[in-house]
């Protein structure tokens, strides 16, 4: 069932979700990419349902302007700290202090800030989708704005802008706060910001994938990192892929 909480006065929605067949579990928090939403990044690929059958209770919001969480049309509205501190705002919600965290694209590049930010919430790290593009880039491409607020999709000729146009419009996304999101999250983090990310990590990237960057470079930056490669995946469909699925269950298996 969807919640709703007050992030600072910003309504985010949110699922919490408890273990098959069981009263508790160990938590993990789901954070989604760009023109997303909790139930297409997370539900419809079978990851919550993954999850729970491993014992985790899964705990997935809506990013602040995608899915069914408030839209804001102020780049300054979506730097990525301010993102951060909705998933720790959520997790002080319900009480819970430690989490395992596992984002994809834009959604680990907030759960690195998170990781960085508040050591204190993140018991391990899953970064999918995001290499080492987190250090040398400042988010998706930020031709991704125009796409968004291109009459329509046969306007656009760059393939990652018809990409992303297509999967917004795929979405119902709101696409002048998506706009606004790629304008105003476009922070990166120092090399040296990342070494300071001491919690144990996995780093996931599909082979494919033109827009993440290397997961070896990024997991060499890190201190207690590991990259996995997903065989045959582009940054959309790295998603859901099974191999990614069993090794980021194996991970958290043999986390500390």
């Amino acid at each position: 069932m969807l919640k709703h909480l007050s992030s600072d006065g910003v309504d985010i929605a949110f699922v919490n979700v408890p273990p098959d067949g069981r009263d508790r579990g160990e938590p993990i928090l789901l954070i989604h990419g760009f023109a997303s939403n909790h139930k297409v990044n997370w539900v419809d690929p079978r990851w919550v349902t993954t999850l729970t059958r491993a014992g985790r209770r899964v705990i997935a919001l809506d990013n602040r302007g995608h899915g069914a969480s408030q839209k804001l049309y102020a780049p300054a509205d979506y730097r990525v700290d301010l993102m951060a501190r909705d998933a720790a705002n959520l997790l002080a919600h319900l009480g819970v202090g430690r989490v395992d965290v596992m984002g994809y694209s834009m959604g680990a590049r907030i759960g690195a800030f998170l990781a960085l930010g508040r050591p204190d919430l993140v018991r391990s790290l899953i970064l999918g989708g995001l290499g080492d593009r987190l250090v040398n880039g400042a988010g998706l491409p930020a031709g991704i704005a125009e796409a968004m607020e291109a009459p329509s999709l046969v306007d656009l000729t760059d393939p990652i802008q018809r990409m992303f146009r297509a999967f917004a419009d795929k979405t119902k996304s709101d696409r002048a706060a998506l706009a606004a999101c790629i304008r105003g999250s476009r922070q990166s983090l120092t090399a040296g910001g990342v070494a300071k990310i001491a919690t144990p990590a996995l780093v996931a990237v599909g082979t494919r994938d033109e827009i993440a960057g290397d997961p070896h470079k990024l997991a060499a930056m890190m201190p207690r990192a590991e990259a996995l490669d997903i065989p045959g995946r582009d940054h959309n469909v790295a998603v859901g892929d099974r191999v990614y699925k069993e090794a980021a269950l194996a991970f958290l298996e043999r986390r500390p």
